[in-house]
């Protein structure tokens, strides 16, 4: 989505307000851009989240921008469409860092493309931030420079677990999940982990995101006596597929899982609005609205901007958006205040950072913990209550 200059102008210098970087503006600024690297899966069929982070990127660098730019230096933003493919996405990143010479990378969105890429930039001492949840992608003796700013799986995969056992009270559960390295990768872990809970693990399953027909997985998992449907994928129309099936099946089972099966696109993908009924999202505090329809003040101001700005937020998660806000404001951030582009600046910046005030959540790093975000900011949301990306809590969730 293209934003223009006039849109981001109408927002105002303090469209970005997370940061205060009281950046001077120089009469003529003709100092080298601070070059950020976007591995983006703009298309294929794990793209929903990264048209969400996409549009919070062009924000904050088009806002960034028209106030001066970091210290008179603009940020640039080059984007590689990785497609959801981890071999494009190594491709890609090999680029990045010796033909475009980025000063930082944001990305990959997909957990299975960062397995593929985040060695490489450990190799290259490239700062990357991203929000992919498999665990061992944050590692602070493999991969110093590698940093992220979203929930682990771990984080993610006790949220789900803790609403379906403590909250919809079920004991036989369904463990669905796509083909990527993700998708495999999250099954097992999920898996694992109600088994260690007591539950009875009556299905699980790998499914191609793109098969059509989600019948004979349903079939199996409702023969098996499955009480929950614990989802593990980025693919929103995988997801729609599934709910649609559910109806066509007439079985009142509840879906549960990964922060997609509430995204906007959904909405446009189902059958019928009842049919994304009973779906529980993770989601997060920072982007829930509360009885009263009421959402926390910053996000509100937030919301206000991106409207003003004309960014679309209705097909898409508000998470999403923030995050792409704050993943370019840490980066500019880090520059600003070490002074540099340099990649031991922009880590060694990072590394002191404690309850940093972000859009999406605060986050803390230091040099032996490079997972940023707050546990006690993870709630689950009820799926098909978005107003412009944001959610209700999901019924019997405190």
């Amino acid at each position: 989505m293209a934003i223009s200059r006039r849109d981001v102008l109408l927002a105002g210098a303090g469209a970005v307000g997370a940061a205060t970087f009281s950046f001077p503006k120089p009469a003529i600024a003709q100092s080298e851009p601070i070059k950020i690297g976007w591995l983006a899966a703009m298309t294929g069929p794990s793209s929903a989240p990264t048209i969400g982070f996409n549009r919070g990127v062009l924000f904050a660098a088009d806002a960034i921008n028209s106030a001066g730019g970091v210290k008179g230096r603009k940020i640039e933003i080059t984007t590689r469409d990785t497609q959801g493919d981890p071999t494009k996405a190594v491709n890609a990143t090999q680029e990045l860092i010796s033909q475009a010479k980025v000063h930082a990378i944001w990305g990959p969105v997909n957990s299975g493309e960062a397995l593929a890429t985040t060695p490489i930039m450990a190799r290259a001492k490239m700062p990357d931030i991203h929000p992919c949840v498999v665990e061992s992608l944050i590692d602070t003796t493999k991969f110093p420079n590698a940093f992220r700013m979203a929930p682990s799986n771990s984080q993610w995969d006790d949220a789900v677990r803790n609403y379906c056992l403590n909250v919809l009270k079920v004991k036989k559960i369904a463990v669905i999940g796509d083909t990527t390295g993700y998708g495999v990768t999250a099954v097992g872990a999920s898996v694992a982990a109600f088994k260690k809970d007591g539950a009875d693990v009556v299905y699980q399953a790998k499914i191609d995101a793109t098969q059509p027909d989600m019948t004979p997985d349903m079939l199996r998992a409702r023969n098996a006596g499955a009480e929950v449907i614990v989802v593990w994928s980025v693919t929103t129309g995988m997801e729609a597929r599934m709910f649609n099936t559910r109806a066509a099946m007439n079985w009142d089972v509840s879906f549960a899982g990964h922060p997609s099966l509430a995204s906007g696109e959904i909405a446009g993908l189902v059958e019928k609005p009842d049919n994304w009924k009973k779906v529980y999202a993770i989601g997060y505090k920072s982007v829930s609205y509360d009885a009263a329809g009421k959402l926390p003040a910053k996000t509100q101001d937030l919301v206000d901007r991106l409207a003003k700005a004309n960014i679309a937020m209705n097909d898409t998660l508000m998470w999403w958006i923030a995050g792409g806000i704050d993943a370019v404001e840490l980066i500019a951030k880090a520059v600003a205040e070490s002074g540099s582009t340099e990649s031991e600046g922009i880590v060694k910046y990072w590394n002191t950072l404690s309850k940093y005030p972000g859009y999406f959540g605060d986050y803390t790093f230091t040099p032996t913990q490079h997972n940023g975000y707050p546990t006690d900011e993870i709630v689950m949301s009820e799926a098909s209550t978005a107003k412009n990306g944001t959610f209700a809590l999901a019924p019997g969730y405190t």
